[in-house]
C-alpha cells in the first residue's frame, strides 16, 4: 500500500473496543513500552479484519503537532 505517511511503525492489535459506530484498537509497538491507540468505525475495522494478536503498522501523519511542558 502506498502512503504519503514518513514513518511505519510495526505493532500490536492488544485490544478492541466496540461502541455503537465506532472502535477503539489499541496496540502495543513493537520492540518499545509505548503503546497506542486509532479510532475508526466499526466498518473500517471489519473490512480490515483485526483481531487482537494481529500485527498492523501504525502510521501516524498529522497536520499540526502540539507540545506541552509539564
Amino acid at each position: 500500500m502506498k502512503h504519503g505517511a514518513r514513518n511505519d511503525i510495526p505493532a500490536t492489535v492488544t485490544a478492541i473496543k466496540r461502541g455503537g459506530v465506532m472502535a477503539q484498537v489499541e496496540v502495543d509497538l513493537v520492540g518499545t513500552t509505548y503503546r497506542m491507540a486509532s479510532v475508526m468505525t466499526l466498518d473500517s475495522l471489519e473490512e480490515l479484519g483485526l483481531k487482537e494478536g494481529d500485527t498492523v503498522h501504525v502510521l501516524a501523519k498529522a497536520v499540526n503537532v502540539l507540545l506541552v511542558k509539564p
